[in-house]
């Protein structure tokens, strides 16, 4: 049982109280130390500098960390060490200027992506390219621990994978006694847990990954075995490989919504329920991205609006307190009188009518932004990145709050409409609809 292993390890861990270390703005604080252990009630919790740390956090590489803070998170997940726009001195700079902890990244070479654990140069040179990154940041305080690799059995047969993942705890772990290491899957099962177990044992806990299938988290942990630690370092709306799709392979989006909706759901059914073993959460994602849409699941327009599943998200970071103004809702889209799983074909040119349903809570006065936009063709796994599709100008005819008359484009093919409900205050409302031009 890899928890009776880990936890032993780690509580053998101790601090030195006198480590200072020096941050870029020039202020001193103690190195922090950061343990596995179980609460007063025998409910595993993380511990910084021996007070209580539940996770309330989420993923975030290039999102706003004092915005995350200002909602009520505590601590945010990384992917990497150095995300190409910031270093990680800077990231965990600015951190601990917002009063975050931070759950560092360690990027590694996937299967998918061509890296094989066959290699034994190419792993060597993994873990002292590795090694540079756990020096360069192990004593920053606003480090939480280590997230070692992310989703590496995604698509994967070589089991050795796991092997270079304990390899690499095991190197943290001597040079970083103060910090817990884990690593992020992509979802749960008996035989994950059984390579976890037996090849991974120096992890301190698992960390799971899932999408729709999160609401019955409870039950595929308790198919698979496991009955250690763990923490849910990914997870939010439902998986555009989990829902409907049109006859021509558009899946359907939720509008913004029905997506706080789902939050609500996942995380009382969860996340919250299990007080014994969940550490904390990190909920995907802090920011914006393309995934099959712009909107699907960044908790952020492009705009940098926010989200309903923020308010949401506030809601339990708060302790049941909403946020001083919250978002419009949409509570339905029509393409011509039609629901997205109607496979709705259209004219070239054809004049086409776009209903919405949308409402405020603060009843602010709300305005809109439509747009028509090509159906991804970039289709990536895993979160890869994924080129936006393009944009067809000046499609609109007319509109008003609820309705707006717009232009089929020209040529055929598949396309989206898009509505973004704004408030005024920052807060958007959104939802899309599959179309075909024939």
């Amino acid at each position: 049982m890899i928890y009776f292993v880990v936890f032993f390890a780690l509580i053998s861990c101790s601090k030195d109280q006198n480590t200072k270390i020096a941050i870029s703005d020039g202020s001193i604080d103690f190195v922090r130390n950061v343990e596995l252990k179980k609460n007063d009630y025998g409910n595993y919790r993380l511990f910084v500098d021996n007070e209580e740390f539940y996770v309330s956090g989420a993923g975030l590489e290039f999102g706003n960390q004092k915005v995350l803070a200002s909602h009520g998170a505590n601590a945010f997940r990384t992917w990497c060490t150095e995300n190409g726009r910031k270093t990680g001195q800077e990231v965990l700079d600015e951190a601990q200027s917002n009063g975050l902890m931070v759950f560092m990244g360690i990027e590694m070479g996937s299967e998918r992506h061509g890296f094989s654990y066959e290699d034994e140069n190419r792993v060597r040179k993994q873990k002292e390219t590795i090694k540079e990154s756990i020096l360069k940041y192990k004593d920053h305080p606003a480090l939480l621990g280590w997230g070692i690799g992310n989703e590496l059995n995604l698509q994967y047969t070589n089991t050795k994978v796991w092997d270079a993942v304990n390899d690499i705890s095991l190197l943290i772990h001597e040079l970083d006694p103060n910090h817990p290491t884990t690593t992020m899957l992509a979802g749960i099962s008996k035989e994950l847990v059984g390579n976890i177990s037996a090849q991974c044992d120096d992890l301190d806990f698992i960390s799971i990954q899932m999408y729709g299938d999160m609401i019955n988290l409870q039950q595929r942990i308790e198919e698979a075995g496991y009955d250690g630690p763990y923490m849910v370092t990914e997870w939010g709306a439902i998986g555009h490989w989990e829902v409907g799709s049109t006859e021509w392979g558009a899946p359907i989006e939720q509008t913004s919504t029905e997506r706080a909706e789902g939050i609500k759901k996942r995380y009382e059914a969860a996340i919250e329920i299990d007080k014994e073993r969940c550490l904390g959460s990190f909920v995907f994602l802090w920011g914006q991205k393309q995934e099959r849409t712009p909107t699907w699941y960044g908790l952020f327009t492009e705009n940098e609006e926010e989200m309903q599943a923020i308010d949401q998200m506030h809601y339990y970071w708060n302790n049941g307190e909403w946020p001083k103004n919250q978002t419009p809702s949409i509570k339905s889209v029509l393409l011509n009188e039609k629901s997205a799983f109607e496979n709705i074909h259209v004219g070239s040119n054809e004049n086409l009518s776009f209903l919405y349903e949308a409402e405020d809570p603060d009843n602010d006065e709300l305005t809109w932004r439509f747009e028509v936009m090509e159906e991804a063709t970039d289709l990536k796994v895993g979160g890869d990145r994924e080129n936006k599709p393009m944009t067809i100008p000046d499609r609109q005819i007319s509109a008003a709050l609820g309705k707006v008359i717009f232009k089929a484009p020209e040529k055929s093919g598949a396309y989206r409409a898009f509505i973004y409900v704004l408030d005024g205050n920052n807060h958007a409302g959104t939802a899309n609809i599959p179309f075909f031009v024939d």
